[in-house]
């Protein structure tokens, strides 16, 4: 992009300031740091930043046009001029009743999609009666034990007029036929459903640990779900591979796209193994990503992520669709940087996290309610979460421009930077066997532990200030209301479970259970069995457990 004689001349330019102006300056007052890096310390960051940073760069091969390959730019032709992101809000709270209650309160907010937070027994794929939910029923989100709990959820909600995502894992099939069933019901053709489930398994293994099933088995299902979206539902987002809760975990930026992509890499491998076309499938791709807080850092990484996404895929699988080529992905702002210190301070931390998600391009945001470090967000704090997004979009002008950072210096060479470190992750996955061989032998946790290690002695040292947790304290007693809930809700989630199995049909119920575990014994798609057995009211538990029957349970471990 510019000329050579032009940037030797900038470069002698930046030695003789660099002499006369900056160096008297150092010798009498220094700097505040000896070294600055960026948020999570990937990146050195220079002085001053020039053409010379970005001598290499060529607009048409490294940038081009937003909706044009290699869609650093983004993968609209109109970003956000055309229409805004979908503002998402994390949502499930207790029983299903509660959950739809906040959903229909969040829509009349301004809302614009939904987004389903499930309770640890339902992530784990147990029953709200299980000796195992004990405890933690409706605590992290919403419990569904059959489809008369989805159906009470969207009570009131066409599923042909909203979309739905699903922070579900190893039970994602069993969750994706409730939602199927409930469209069913409402009449809604299944083409017309909208949404996404998180189905990312791989990512559990390596950061969040609520698996069920092995890698070999979990790889099935996901390709079951793959191959039978494809023609039933083809506007549903069949997996977000979730860079989220491994940057939630302690990785870098860097860290964070090199393992996220690896896990699409491998989705992508083992549906071709499976017998898919590429172009079947990939185009229901989607990632999800964490909102951290250096805004540049950020926005460098969902440049690099679109950039290197197109080049992978284009070069390992060849498609002719190039929707097959396009990263979209979701954003949530980071809730490791959420503090119960000072937690007003949070609504400021959320709204630059915000910032750096629809300056990078999102296609979908969730912000984190400045309470979530205690407990569930109250009614308040998820209104003020909704309303930084919508005060984004329609006072900053962040949404009136293309990619408004491309062409910063800064940026260009950041997002270089942090491309080509991610790129060395993964030629040393590559060279480990691949993302699932590397999570096996525990060689990606470690990277990740050895990093968070890091940072937290930074944080205990004060080489890294976090406002009002090692500086900037000040004496307090925290008083504010917070979600809580009771015994008497997990009761009656019980009580509904109960009544449920009293009502159904347990002989259609058992042998359903029955031809799904037949199926499961050898290749067929599950995900037509599995929907039948939702349809007469088999529990989020049964399906699940005939399932463990079969594939077993996934034990951790291997090579150290």
């Amino acid at each position: 992009m510019f000329d050579q004689d032009d940037l030797e001349e900038i470069r002698a330019s930046k030695a003789e300031w660099h002499e006369e102006e900056v160096a008297p300056v150092l010798e009498r007052f220094g700097e505040r740091k000896d070294t600055f890096t960026t948020d999570t310390g990937g990146q050195e960051v220079d002085r001053l930043y020039t053409p010379d940073d970005v001598g290499d760069l060529d607009y048409q091969e490294d940038l081009g046009n937003p909706g044009e390959p290699p869609y650093t730019r983004g993968v609209y032709s109109t970003g956000y001029r055309g229409r805004l992101w979908t503002m998402r809000q994390y949502a499930g709270f207790s029983t299903p009743e509660d959950t739809n209650e906040r959903y229909h309160y969040l829509l009349d907010e301004g809302q614009t999609g939904l987004s389903m937070a499930f309770d640890l027994p339902t992530q784990m794929g147990y029953d709200s009666d299980d000796p195992m939910a004990a405890g933690e029923v409706g605590k992290a989100g919403v419990a569904i034990d059959s489809l008369a709990d989805m159906e009470t959820v969207f009570d009131g909600i066409p599923l042909d007029e909203v979309s739905t995502s699903m922070t579900i894992n190893a039970p994602a099939s069993v969750l994706l036929a409730m939602y199927i069933a409930v469209g069913d019901q409402q009449g809604v053709d299944r083409s017309e459903l909208r949404g996404t489930i998180q189905n990312d398994l791989l990512k559990e293994y390596i950061a969040r640990n609520t698996y069920i099933y092995p890698p070999e088995p979990s790889m099935r299902i996901i390709t079951d779900i793959f191959d039978f979206c494809a023609s039933e539902t083809p506007k549903f987002n069949t997996i977000s591979i979730s860079g989220y809760h491994i940057r939630e975990a302690g990785s870098t930026a860097a860290q964070e796209l090199a393992f996220t992509l690896g896990n699409g890499i491998e989705y992508v491998e083992t549906a071709i193994e499976a017998g898919l076309d590429v172009d079947d499938f990939a185009p229901q791709l989607s990632f999800f990503f964490n909102g951290h807080n250096n805004i540049f850092e950020e926005v460098a990484k969902f440049r690099a992520a679109r950039r290197m996404w197109h080049d992978i895929v284009e070069e390992r699988f060849d498609p002719d669709d190039p929707k097959s080529k396009q990263l979209k992905f979701h954003t949530q702002t980071a809730g490791s940087m959420l503090t119960a210190q000072q937690i007003e301070n949070n609504v400021v931390r959320v709204a630059y996290q915000a910032l750096a998600a629809v300056l990078g391009g999102t296609q979908s945001l969730h912000t984190n309610g400045k309470d979530e470090a205690l407990a569930l967000p109250t009614e308040e704090s998820v209104r003020t979460a909704l309303r930084t997004q919508q005060i984004l979009a329609h006072e900053s002008g962040a949404a009136d421009t293309i990619d408004p950072l491309a062409g910063s210096y800064y940026v260009e060479s950041l997002t270089d930077e942090v491309e080509e470190d991610a790129y060395e992750i993964l030629e040393e996955v590559e060279e480990r066997g691949g993302m699932l061989e590397a999570v096996e032998q525990q060689w990606v946790q470690r990277q990740i532990q050895d990093t968070a290690f890091d940072r937290q002695k930074e944080i205990e040292e004060k080489e890294r200030i976090i406002v009002g947790v090692n500086e900037f304290e000040v004496d307090e007693d925290p008083q504010m209301d917070v979600e809580e809930v009771t015994q008497e809700d997990q009761q009656r989630q019980i009580d509904g479970l109960e009544t449920v199995r009293a009502e159904r049909d347990d002989e259609a119920v058992d042998a359903k259970l029955e031809a799904l575990r037949e199926a499961a014994q050898g290749d067929a798609n599950l995900m037509p069995y599995i929907i039948e057995a939702v349809k007469v009211y088999a529990t989020v538990g049964e399906i699940c457990n005939v399932m463990r029957d079969e594939f077993g349970e996934y034990q951790p471990g291997g090579a150290v």
